[in-house]
């Protein structure tokens, strides 16, 4: 996966808001982005974010709690994950197509 851009060109979202999602790219590093696309294209569950990703098991493990906590992901009662509107923005923001 190439280096994430940061952009706030055609974003809904307030500077403030802007540079809250820019900041999440260095909480989350290479793996946690790859993650959320992952998400993003219909990953629901480990398994299928690991197969799309390339993410090792035990990164997904220790990052997840992560994406859950910034509120970029959700997870539903059978555990399986969504992305949310602020994961979509945060996927925005950086330029990453999905």
């Amino acid at each position: 996966m190439a280096p994430a851009q940061l952009s706030d060109d055609n974003l809904d979202c307030t500077k403030q808001e802007i540079e809250e999602l820019k900041s999440y790219k260095f909480l989350l590093g290479d793996y946690g982005i790859a993650m959320l696309v992952a998400i993003a294209r219909g990953a629901q569950n480990c398994e299928s974010i690991r197969m799309l990703s390339g993410v090792p098991p035990a990164c997904i493990t220790g990052r997840m709690p992560v994406l859950l906590n910034l509120k970029l992901i959700e997870a539903t009662p059978k555990m399986e994950y969504l992305i949310t509107e602020c994961g979509r923005k945060f996927l925005k923001c950086i330029d990453e197509n999905v």
